[in-house]
């Protein structure tokens, strides 16, 4: 795929990962429109990209809410006459061990509202963006791509069983629709990231951030933009599908 003059929505785009593969997208001539829940955000990366002259509208989206992801898909193919690659990057995590003892009593466990606030976002969010996107472009008739945000995580992280179990889904459902969407012309990728430098790791004491980079053979966060960059190889490589990418240092969790 060419992206020069191609539409690319990206859910999370306000900032973060999501604001690197919108900058990213753009620097290669694509127009960007940018879904996410912080209107402060959205303001700022269309900012951002107004700045280098590229076309970019911001939608408030829930991503978790089917209506929410109807509405502004309809609004993207309505304001830009296509949609192109659908970047599904939205997330969120509620970390805790599944149960918590002390001294042979249970102290904790893992609720409901953790377990089901991380599977509607990470999970059914990205299904919803995917499901829909899918439809539109269908119809649209001229294929497209869909990529997904999944993470090292899903092979299991300590203290992540929402967020390892929602991530595994991803990467499995990004196989699904590979076999899926092909005859339409659709191709699906995924990017599973390591520890990156994002608002949440960076802002963390630096004795924290030494014990969290301390595992990774590359000794370092990612880079957002360096994600941002195998988004574009997903996107621009005909043949890619299917598949998963990991972005994380060397690191194995």
């Amino acid at each position: 795929m060419l992206i020069k003059d191609k539409v690319i929505a990206i859910t999370g785009g306000g900032r973060g990962l999501g604001r690197a593969m919108a900058l990213a997208f753009a620097a290669k001539g694509g127009h960007v429109a940018l879904l996410d829940l912080n209107q402060e955000d959205l303001d700022e990366t269309r900012a951002l990209l107004a700045d280098k002259g590229i076309r970019a509208c911001g939608y408030i989206t829930n991503v978790a809410q089917e209506a929410d992801v109807i509405r502004s898909l309809d609004a993207v193919v309505r304001d830009f006459g296509r949609l192109d690659v659908m970047i599904n990057n939205a997330g969120i995590t509620k970390d805790g061990l599944l149960v918590k003892a002390k001294d042979g009593q249970v102290v904790s466990k893992m609720s409901m509202e953790q377990w089901n606030a991380v599977i509607a976002v990470d999970l059914t969010g990205v299904f919803l963006g995917a499901r829909e996107a899918a439809e539109r472009m269908i119809k649209l008739g001229s294929g497209g791509v869909i990529i997904n945000i999944t993470s090292i995580s899903r092979d299991g992280n300590m203290g992540q069983t929402n967020y390892s179990a929602a991530k595994a889904g991803v990467a499995a459902m990004t196989v699904v629709w590979s076999k899926e969407l092909a005859r339409h012309g659709i191709r699906t990728g995924a990017i599973a990231p390591g520890f990156c430098a994002t608002e949440i790791l960076t802002s963390m004491k630096p004795e924290v951030l030494e014990k969290v980079t301390a595992p990774v053979p590359l000794k370092r966060l990612g880079q957002p933009d360096e994600v941002a960059h195998t988004a574009i190889y997903i996107a621009e490589n005909d043949f890619f599908s299917g598949r998963v990418v990991e972005i994380d240092g060397g690191l194995r969790l």
